[in-house]
């Protein structure tokens, strides 16, 4: 499911190079990294807004890469994607959000991506840049490990 319109970010063409000349396993890392940094404030906001009586629901809010067995075969990745996931790990967080037959929907994920994508995206570009200068900077210490190594 997308929430709303996809973004469009224009003025990191210098960015974007940058992280094509990063072999493919760091650029997946890198952008894993910087996804899991923007998706905080949604998962914090989600978690401020779930509606508790019982259980688990705030606290089972979470950021991770892997889906379950049943939403993975409802998921389809786009190829060469890196994808982050954000909300609850408690079953009952679907029935919060959308209701049932007995009982009324208490949306607080939709609200979250609401008030924080924004945040969100700007926290991506924002760290984006450094996590790459990281990479190569981990990059050249290794080159400079194995280069002392064989010599």
């Amino acid at each position: 499911m997308t929430f709303g319109k996809p973004f469009s970010i224009e003025g990191l063409r210098q960015t974007e190079e940058a992280l094509r000349q990063l072999p493919e396993l760091t650029r997946a890392n890198v952008a894993r990294r910087v996804l899991k940094k923007g998706a905080e404030p949604i998962a914090e906001a989600g978690a401020r807004n779930a509606h508790e009586l019982t259980g688990n629901l705030r606290e089972s809010y979470g950021i991770g890469t892997r889906l379950n067995k049943r939403q993975r075969a409802l998921h389809r990745k786009e190829p060469d994607t890196v994808e982050v996931f954000v909300g609850p790990t408690d079953v009952a967080g679907v029935q919060e959000e959308f209701g049932n037959d007995h009982q009324i929907a208490h949306p607080h994920l939709r609200p979250a991506w609401d008030a924080e994508k924004r945040n969100a995206l700007d926290i991506v570009v924002k760290s984006l840049g450094d996590e790459i200068g990281k990479a190569v900077k981990r990059m050249e210490r290794k080159a400079a490990r194995l280069a002392a190594q064989t010599n």
